[in-house]
């Protein structure tokens, strides 16, 4: 409920520090666009696929869906229930991001020259917040995404808290001083199960080098991804 113009509201992610009416709906617009809604594995077991290649995924213990009828006999999917779940899963990947930011890279796609498939890729790896999880400065793709909205990013020598900004080949991207001491990063650093694809060039530990934009066949997905279905749904 947002209050009246002028009420005091005591919020606890700000500790003891009371907030007037504006600013408490400035914060909550903010809050609700930066927080996970969901649970981060909700969409491996709904997909019935490890779509992160985490090892703590409940789908390597329980490969069926999630609640009381989760075990139940499977129907034939349609067309469109097939071509909808390629679109939720490669959404999800990359961190359950909005409809809106999804279908707005979809038509800068089809718009490029080329495979409006392999375009979406192209454009979804440029995203700084992918790029920071790629570069194993965070163990998950929200993790990335909390790093680059919380400052800790740089991109050519120059702070970045916009996660979903276009990287360009050539860009560097740097980890600030104060994230490089994180236990958060040291364990995205020493993490078994990734590594840094070659379109991704690392020098030392705390800076990387966007070198292209890659190719379907090149990104490290843990499962298969089909953007193709995803162009099809789109073009319905």
């Amino acid at each position: 409920m947002v209050p009246h113009p002028g009420e005091a509201v005591a919020l606890p992610l700000y500790g003891q520090q009371a907030m007037t009416g504006n600013n408490v709906v400035s914060y909550c617009k903010e809050f609700i666009m930066t927080k996970r809604t969901s649970a981060k594995y909700k969409l491996d077991r709904r997909m019935g696929e490890n779509i992160w290649g985490r090892p703590k995924s409940p789908v390597n213990k329980r490969e069926y869906g999630p609640g009381q009828h989760g075990q139940r006999r499977k129907g034939k999917m349609s067309d469109y229930g097939i071509q909808l779940r390629a679109k939720q899963k490669l959404k999800g990947y990359y961190g359950d991001i909005t409809e809106k930011q999804f279908k707005k890279n979809y038509i800068e796609a089809a718009r490029m020259k080329g495979d409006t498939g392999q375009n979406l890729i192209g454009l979804l790896e440029r995203r700084l917040d992918a790029l920071v999880y790629r570069a194993k400065f965070a163990p998950t793709i929200w993790s990335a995404r909390q790093l680059v909205s919380h400052g800790h990013i740089y991109v050519n020598g120059v702070k970045c808290n916009i996660a979903s900004r276009l990287v360009k080949p050539g860009d560097e991207i740097t980890l600030g001083k104060k994230a490089q001491e994180m236990a958060l990063v040291l364990e995205a650093q020493s993490l078994p199960e990734r590594d840094i694809p070659d379109y991704v060039s690392p020098d030392g530990a705390n800076k990387v080098t966007y070198v292209r934009v890659p190719t379907l066949d090149e990104v490290p997905y843990p499962v298969k991804m089909e953007p193709n279905l995803v162009v099809e749904f789109y073009s319905r």
